[in-house]
């Protein structure tokens, strides 16, 4: 995903809704099919991707759309990292932008609007799982936005006739790990 400094057009960021998900799942069964941003080898339905989205807001974290001149043209969600209950304080963010509308600001938008909602709750790291090493858009993006690469985890998926790394990348939210977390962030 290349994404540059100037927009081009009106973007607004905002709550995804029911309505938006056919959009959605148009845009990410683009990557599922052609990609290796996303190591899904089947596209799922838009009931799925609707029941994904469900399972984010129940956690209370954000799955947002930009909208480029009123059409959907990217998303961004939050989710836990992992299922352990240690991990409850760690985010994984997913971004993924509508092939003809990138290089203009939309994972900028997405993104930050994400890490700005989840730095107001009780989470203190965002972890980013980048399929593919080669994806330098998605890494220049999240670099923007104050990750760091951690790792690259080399071939483990095999997609589209090839093995595929991918890069971990993470960034503090809010105080990080400077002090505990309070009680009322899921203890």
């Amino acid at each position: 995903m290349s994404e540059c400094c100037e927009p081009a057009g009106t973007i607004t960021v905002r709550d995804a809704t029911a309505a938006d998900m056919a959009q959605v799942q148009g845009i990410y069964r683009h990557y599922v099919r052609h990609g290796l941003a996303t190591f899904e080898e089947d596209p799922p339905s838009v009931d799925d991707m609707a029941g994904r989205r469900a399972q984010v807001i129940a956690l209370g974290l954000p799955y947002l759309v930009a909208e480029l001149d009123g059409v959907v043209a990217g998303f961004c969600y939050a989710t836990a990292y992992r299922p352990r209950r240690a991990y409850r304080y760690t985010v994984e963010d997913s971004v993924y932008l509508a092939q003809d509308r990138r290089g203009r600001g939309l994972g900028r938008a997405l993104l930050g609007a994400v890490i700005a909602r989840c730095e107001a709750g009780p989470w203190r790291q965002m972890i980013a799982i980048i399929g593919d090493s080669g994806n330098a858009g998605s890494i220049a993006l999240h670099r923007r936005l104050g990750f760091e690469t951690v790792g690259t985890l080399r071939s483990v998926g095999f997609k589209l006739g090839r093995w595929v790394d991918t890069v971990v990348m993470q960034r503090a939210l809010g105080p990080g790990a400077t002090t505990p977390p309070t009680p009322a962030g899921g203890a």
